[in-house]
């Protein structure tokens, strides 16, 4: 059980199974920095979970976390990454035994461990407290200090508060879901003179009431980049999964003035993934927003600009300039544009399905409706690698969880580790050869008729989630008439322009198209959007790469 003091200092916690050495640990801590901070003991992973999160809904500052590295049910690296996903900022410590060092290197590439102590630290003038004042001045300095959190008032089974929900999520700015059907909700809507039949009602830090507001207002309002700085740069990436922020990490690490521009939130597909564990490096896997955060951080700290909640309409060639045009009317212009837009997921087109969008049916992750569907029976469709992580995250909490493929077996879209630990999971289930035929539902999904698309008959089962991945649609349209893309929509590029070795008709040089290089020179092209891509992330993050050296190769020879 988590014990503390003073509830208005920074916390420094100290978590071990063994209750002497916890003891001992914050013993010392307490002597050294009791006066200005708050020691927080706990004795195992999941009670110095709970009370991170408590100390999160209050506001409260962590700076440090201490976590013994061999504690039963979950060990200090595991215990370590999710406290990764509460408090970003906190440094991360790892008491070890020398017989496990091995451990502490891995934890490196894992939870970005700032250091690790072997047991026993004594003296701890000598061996922690030197340490943990490096890593108290470093986090004072850093700009992890949470400013006050956004308030959200909406419905629970509202598509427009679900929406707004994971657009913040998405974003990692932190927000308090209200009911509007709880006194405290109600208490807000009085208070910023609202009934409640405009829903949600968003209440930014500052105090600032929204009533229904949409993504550019509510990215502006909680301090979110909407506006480029300038007028023209070298490199506009456009999307921010893992191909753009490949790009913009790299545009910007090698001294290219860089923008980038995301019509929802950095990340992608990707980004609303609970696992990817065949990513190079994390041989524990890693969550999509972990993945994300970094990337984004990265990208921050060499320079790029990000802005959030801008809809690209339009692509122009102006001389050497390409300007990019929004949907608000104004544009920017740069010396080259990547095009990493990504896909986005087919919608389904049973019946029913699209009044219950937001309500109980959704599409992708939407990992901020897990913890609703505690206890529930939950049906995912589809059958690729983000179906099955969704499945496997979800199955942590849900009674049941049901995968629904079309197919034979997973074996043709998932990645073999996924089904193994999708079979040797106790509450999954896979059902083949099944289709949603029509949802049903009041107001929020109740039930689904499914139907076996080898003997025909349908059967009609109880249900309250959905969650969809059936193939992905390129978001290219607004490129009609400008960049050459194939029948399904994907963007033509490199070697896919000239199947016959002659170069696109309009195309005026007289070398043929870069590798990743669009019918338009200068314009390239960088993970899912592109023909032909390899639909993962890491293959993603490469093109990135390689299309910042493929437009430092362009501007070179302009």
């Amino acid at each position: 059980m988590a014990q503390a003091s003073d509830a208005a200092r920074t916390v420094i916690m100290t978590v071990d199974d063994d209750p002497g050495v916890s003891r001992a640990v914050a013993r010392d801590l307490r002597r050294r920095y009791g006066e200005s901070y708050r020691i927080v003991r706990a004795e195992s992973g999941e009670s110095a979970l709970d009370a991170l999160r408590e100390l999160k809904l209050r506001g409260d500052l962590v700076a440090v976390i201490l976590a013994d590295y061999r504690m039963p049910q979950m060990n200090g690296i595991e215990f370590l990454e999710q406290a990764l996903d509460v408090y970003p900022g906190a440094r991360r410590v790892l008491l070890t035994a020398y017989a496990d060092t091995s451990a502490a290197i891995d934890a490196i590439n894992v939870v970005d461990l700032d250091h690790y102590l072997l047991k026993p630290w004594d003296p701890p003038e000598e061996k922690l407290y030197p340490v943990l004042d490096d890593l108290l001045e470093a986090w004072r300095c850093s700009d992890f200090r949470p400013v006050p959190s956004t308030k959200v008032v909406g419905h629970r089974w509202s598509a427009r508060s679900s929406d707004v929900r994971e657009f913040l999520a998405r974003n990692q700015v932190p927000y308090r879901w209200y009911s509007a059907d709880e006194p405290e909700g109600r208490r807000l809507l009085a208070a910023a003179g609202q009934d409640g039949q405009r829903l949600p009602l968003v209440i930014t830090p500052d105090g600032t009431p929204l009533v229904e507001p949409e993504a550019p207002e509510l990215a502006a309002q909680v301090g979110l980049a909407t506006t480029p700085a300038a007028d023209f740069y070298d490199l506009v990436v456009i999307g921010g999964g893992p191909a753009g922020l490949g790009a913009a990490v790299y545009g910007a690490s090698e001294g290219l003035r860089t923008v980038l521009v995301e019509r929802s939130a950095t990340g992608g597909q990707a980004g609303q993934s609970s696992r990817i564990e065949n990513y190079l490096g994390f041989p524990d896997g890693v969550s999509g927003a972990q993945l994300t955060d970094r990337a984004r951080r990265q990208a921050a700290k060499f320079g790029a600009e990000i802005l959030t909640a801008r809809q690209v309409t339009g692509l122009e060639v102006n001389g050497a300039a390409r300007t990019v045009r929004f949907s608000d009317g104004s544009a920017v212009a740069a010396h080259s544009v990547i095009l990493a837009t990504g896909v986005s997921y087919r919608q389904l087109d049973a019946p029913g399905c699209n009044d219950l969008t937001g309500c109980g049916v959704f599409y992708g992750s939407a990992l901020t409706e897990a913890a609703s569907c505690q206890g529930h029976d939950v049906y995912i469709v589809g059958g690729a690698n983000s179906a099955g992580q969704a499945a496997m995250y979800l199955s942590r909490g849900a009674k049941s969880v049901t995968l629904l493929v079309r197919g034979p077996d997973l074996s043709a879209s998932m990645s073999y580790y996924l089904i193994q630990q999708i079979n040797e999971a106790p509450n999954i289930s896979v059902r083949a050869r099944t289709v949603v035929e029509s949802a049903h539902g009041s107001g929020r999904l109740e039930q689904l008729t499914l139907r076996d698309t080898e003997t025909g008959e349908t059967e009609l089962v109880d249900a309250q989630w959905m969650f969809v991945f059936i193939g992905a649609a390129p978001l290219t349209d607004w490129l009609d008439g400008t960049v050459l893309r194939d029948e399904h929509g994907f963007i033509l590029a490199g070697p896919d322009l000239t199947p016959d070795g002659r170069p696109p008709a309009d195309w005026e040089l007289d070398r043929p198209p870069y590798h990743l290089e669009t019918n338009i020179p200068g314009v390239f092209v960088a993970g899912d959007a592109r023909a032909e891509s390899a639909k993962r992330v890491a293959s993603a993050v490469g093109e990135g790469a390689m299309a910042v050296m493929l437009v430092h190769r362009y501007l070179e020879q302009s």
